[in-house]
């Protein structure tokens, strides 16, 4: 059974992270009339070989504004200092306070065993954010979201240490997938520099790879946080 939730969070570290692990699945529940939510924490100013990082940081603002008018989703800048964020108690309470802005049937972020830093740590605050938003004593300037919302974590980079347990079809809304991740100029180069991959080619592959796994032509894989009381007996995914 599959109840769609009416607005979708979706947290990520960096900008284009979303667009990555989960642009499909984003640009499916927005054509499914579900308010879409993106959320970046960090304000991406680490992630460039020539361009200084006070001005990288007002380049990757604007690409992922860019990106999420693809889908007509809000857009949330967190800004964060790249590679830098940390699990504070005023951080956490930002993230508290983003979850009372926006109020999410459903949140997805990082799975917590991700590569990088930045990732591992905002998995963990979303985590605990999504479980402070509904105590009325812990303050923040917007009311309290009432309840735990259920936490979806999306795919690793490149896959690794990951097994998804569900599955999203992808491949009628994956040209917008791509159309969202091209707006971010300044990383298809410093990706190729600094990691020597070209990214476009290995969300194409990632996409096939999962799609191969429960027979569609292009997926994206997610599991669920499996704890109590962030579980349902109905499908979320759309």
């Amino acid at each position: 059974m599959s109840e769609l939730p009416k607005r979708v969070l979706a947290i990520g570290a960096h900008p284009d992270d979303l667009e990555i692990q989960m642009g499909g699945t984003l640009a499916k529940y927005s054509a499914l009339d579900c308010q879409v939510i993106m959320a970046v924490a960090t304000d991406g100013s680490a992630g460039h070989m020539v361009i200084p990082a006070n001005e990288l940081a007002e380049i990757r603002h604007k690409e992922a504004q860019e990106s999420a008018d693809v889908i007509g989703a809000d857009f949330y800048w967190l800004g964060f200092r790249d590679e830098l964020i940390d699990d504070t108690i005023d951080t956490r309470l930002r993230f508290v306070e983003l979850i009372r802005q926006t109020r999410p049937d459903v949140i997805f972020t990082h799975d917590p065993n991700d590569y990088h830093p930045d990732h591992r740590t905002v998995s963990k605050l979303v985590f605990d954010a999504s479980f402070l938003s509904g105590l009325p004593n812990v303050k923040t300037n917007s009311d309290v979201h009432l309840g735990v919302q259920p936490l979806i974590y999306f795919d690793t980079s490149g896959g690794l240490n990951f097994q998804p347990s569900e599955y999203v079809d992808v491949t009628e809304v994956f040209k917008v997938k791509q159309t969202m991740f091209s707006k971010h100029v300044s990383q298809i180069q410093w990706l190729m520099d600094h990691d020597h991959i070209d990214i476009q080619r290995i969300i194409q592959v990632s996409g096939e790879y999962r799609g191969n796994q429960c027979s569609v032509a292009l997926a994206e894989g997610f599991r669920p946080e499996l704890c109590s009381p962030r579980l349902r007996t109905y499908r979320l995914l759309p």
